[in-house]
């Protein structure tokens, strides 16, 4: 089982990756990968935590540019999520790591032209709280 020897640095890599892939439309489980990878690598867990963050803050910021950049005639008054953010605002996308409606809201916020920055720090702020809870069942366990 020699292949299972995944060094520090290239299990980071990986993480990041993943974290990034994970929080586009395509489909992933980058709260395994943090988990599997902390458990080999527990001194790591704030570099993880940090890099897991980043990777999937920025895919979720990849989605809000994708709506961004979608022509304002498209039909989305329809979507559920959009009464939501415009009620309110950047702060819901607290909610952004949710699996499937968080997709949607980072497309809607780029598509409502929410300002980019608060979108972006609240993305982090409940993408790092979903992680950090990720990392303590691996401390406590």
């Amino acid at each position: 089982m020699e292949w299972l020897n995944v060094t520090a640095e290239s299990g980071l890599w990986g993480l990041l990756a993943a974290s990034f892939l994970s929080a586009t439309v395509l489909p992933g489980g980058s709260e395994a990968i943090l988990w599997g990878f902390l458990k080999l690598h527990p001194a790591e867990m704030w570099p993880a935590l940090a890099l897991a963050t980043a990777g999937n803050t920025a895919g979720g910021m990849t989605s809000w540019w994708c709506g961004r950049y979608l022509p304002r005639w498209q039909r989305l008054e329809s979507l559920p999520w959009r009464d939501q953010l415009e009620r309110w605002g950047s702060p819901a996308l607290l909610l952004a790591w949710l699996p499937l409606i968080g997709d949607g809201l980072c497309v809607v916020a780029g598509w409502l032209r929410l300002h980019w920055l608060p979108c972006c720090l609240f993305m982090a702020l409940g993408k790092l709280a979903r992680y950090w809870l990720v990392a303590q069942t691996v401390v406590s366990s």
